[in-house]
Formats: structure tokens, C-alpha cells, sequence
């Protein structure tokens, strides 16, 4: 098995690296729209919904959520021609959006911290679970794309490496030293070890974007900060995933990846994690424009 999850992520990688730093934001926006709406078609399956026609009306709906999100801008625009206002006072109401996700996702980490018998056991209506999937999958969708189109490729480049980071250091500690488990209700192969190998992995890559950009002091430990608390996010994202495959009796979302089930299986971590990294690198970048403000 992990022979075989070695030799997809080789072949995968390398793709994801060429998109992430190559494509146009454009294409990158249509690419990994695509790879979400795939990884809904694995909702449905997650939540029970066998019919194709109910299948397609859920990515339908997805459709729809990302298409009106990607003109929202234009939009906006429009809209403030007709009446002669000016645009820049509203130029950053787009970035309100990032407020539920994050809500959601600290959300998620403590009533999965505090009560994981109680949410496998919780009943949740088939709408609700429509509205969870549309919801966790185009805000990740919308907030990794414009991570990349408005601040870089090299730092969504950055993202994808500290969730793989410590992905791979949790595998290999928790193979290692796992013996206490971290939520045995929803996930028995996770460890505490593998938690902290994780985070151990996530202050490495902190420290090492620090060094490689010779950031200021203050840059230095934001990004060691942003980067401890994304992983965190992350681990009870792939915790969330979990929860909803052993809800429905699944080991694995899908099967299109090799050793690595399906695309939920791979993108669960990243989905939950976008939403943070991507406020972090507002909230630092909000507050580097401040200072430069008041020093002028």
C-alpha cells in the first residue's frame, strides 16, 4: 500500500507543482473547480445519494454557488456604475466571505475534540447535508483561488507543501511512535503522536519559509504561527471527512487515486486548511499595509 501511495503522489505532484506556479489564475480557477465538483460527486456518495439524477443536481448546485462567486466581482461592479458609486470602498467586501468558514471549521475542531460520540450519532436531514458539502467545498474552492490569483502562486505553492509536510511527518511519526489515539470514536489509525509529528512538520516549514525569504522578525513568527494553526485546522478537517465516511460505513471516499482512495481522501486536510491560510495571509498582509501606513 504504501508503494503504491509513493508512486501516485510522484506522478501527482509534479502536476499540482506545474498548475499551481504555470497556469494562468484562470485556468488554475477552472482546473481545480473541476476537482471539486468530482470531489462532490464523492459527497453524495458519503451522504447516501444513490440516484444520478439527485447526484447531478447537487453539482448543479455547486455550479451555480462558484459561478456566482466568480462574477461576484463583476457584479459588484455593475451594480455600482448603475447607481455612480464608487467601487473602492467596496472592493473588499468579497473578503467577508472567509468569515463562515473559518467560524465553521474552529467550529468543527472543538465539537470533534469534545463530543465525537455525540456527532456520530447525530441525525442530520438529507438538505442540511446537501448544504454542509456546497458550503466546505466552494469556500475552500473560492479562497485557495484566490489565494493564487491575488497574492501568489509561490505562497499557494507554500500552502500545498506544509499540509503535504505534515501529512507525511504524521504518517511516519504515528507509524513510529503512535500508541495513545487521538479520536479512537472516528478514526482509530490517527495518533497523538502523529498530531504533534504533524506540527512538528508545520513548525519546520515555518521556519524554513522564514529563512528562505529572509523575513522580518515579526513576518518570521506570524508565518510559524499561521502555519502551526492551519495544520491544526487541517488534522480535524481530515478528522471531519472521517466522521462523515464512518457515518455512512465508508472506508474510502472513492477509488480513483491509488493507495489513496479518492479525491476526498486526498483534498479532506486541504479543504478544511484553505479557509485559515488563506485569512492568515490577509490578516498579516493587513496588518504589514497598517504599519506601513502609519510610518509614512
Amino acid at each position: 500500500m504504501l508503494k503504491l501511495r509513493i508512486i501516485t503522489a510522484l506522478v501527482l505532484v509534479p502536476l499540482v507543482v506545474f498548475a499551481t506556479l504555470k497556469l494562468s489564475s484562470e485556468y488554475f480557477t477552472l482546473i481545480f473547480g473541476i476537482i471539486m465538483l468530482a470531489a462532490g460527486w464523492e459527497w453524495t456518495r458519503l451522504i447516501g445519494i444513490e440516484p444520478i439524477l439527485k447526484r447531478s443536481l447537487f453539482l448543479g448546485g455547486m455550479l451555480l454557488i462558484m459561478a456566482f462567486i466568480q462574477s461576484w466581482t463583476v457584479l459588484l461592479e455593475l451594480i455600482l456604475q448603475i447607481f455612480t458609486l464608487d467601487i473602492r470602498p467596496y472592493s473588499g467586501v468579497i473578503e467577508l466571505l472567509m468569515v463562515p468558514p473559518l467560524i465553521w471549521w474552529f467550529l468543527i475542531m472543538l465539537l470533534i475534540r469534545n463530543a465525537p460520540v455525540e456527532l456520530l450519532q447525530l441525525e442530520v436531514k438529507p438538505k442540511y447535508q446537501y448544504m454542509i458539502g456546497w458550503f466546505v467545498l466552494t469556500a475552500a474552492w473560492m479562497l485557495l483561488s484566490r489565494l493564487r490569483t491575488i497574492e501568489s502562486p509561490e505562497m499557494t505553492l507554500y500552502f500545498l507543501i506544509l499540509i503535504w509536510v505534515a501529512d507525511i511527518t504524521a504518517y511516519f511519526v504515528g507509524r513510529k511512535y503512535g500508541k495513545l489515539k487521538l479520536s479512537p470514536e472516528i478514526s482509530p489509525g490517527k495518533t497523538v503522536a502523529g498530531f504533534y509529528g504533524a506540527l512538528g512538520g508545520a513548525a519546520i516549514c515555518g521556519i524554513a519559509f522564514g529563512v528562505y525569504y529572509e523575513a522580518q522578525v515579526i513576518i518570521f513568527l506570524d508565518m510559524i504561527m499561521l502555519s502551526l494553526i492551519t495544520v491544526l485546522v487541517s488534522i480535524y478537517g481530515d478528522l471531519f471527512f472521517s466522521l462523515v465516511k464512518r457515518r455512512a460505513g465508508i472506508k474510502d471516499s472513492g477509488g480513483i487515486l491509488p493507495g489513496h482512495g479518492g479525491i476526498l481522501d486526498r483534498l479532506d486536510s486541504i479543504i478544511a486548511a484553505a479557509p485559515i491560510f488563506y485569512a492568515g495571509i490577509w490578516f498579516i498582509r493587513w496588518m504589514v499595509d497598517s504599519a506601513l501606513v502609519v510610518t509614512q
